[in-house]
């Protein structure tokens, strides 16, 4: 597996290295968001960063891109 992340592949098949579970064991703490570096709340949104906001038209534009309606 560790061979794997050296070529960026990403863990699948429900295999991965659970690292920040143990961190949790050995931080003793009761919640994984705790260890986490950017924890979610229960809504899945970033509260750090706001991920799940919608993008302002000014930085879109500043980035030459445009949003297509589906």
């Amino acid at each position: 597996m560790l061979e794997a992340f050296y070529y960026w592949v990403q863990p699948h098949g429900r295999v991965a290295a659970g690292i920040d579970r143990i961190v949790t064991l050995l931080a003793r703490e009761d919640k994984i968001r705790e260890v986490i570096p950017f924890p979610k709340n229960q809504n899945a949104v970033d509260l750090l960063f706001e991920a799940t906001s919608p993008v302002a038209e000014e930085k879109l534009i500043d980035l030459h891109l445009c949003l297509r309606e589906e």
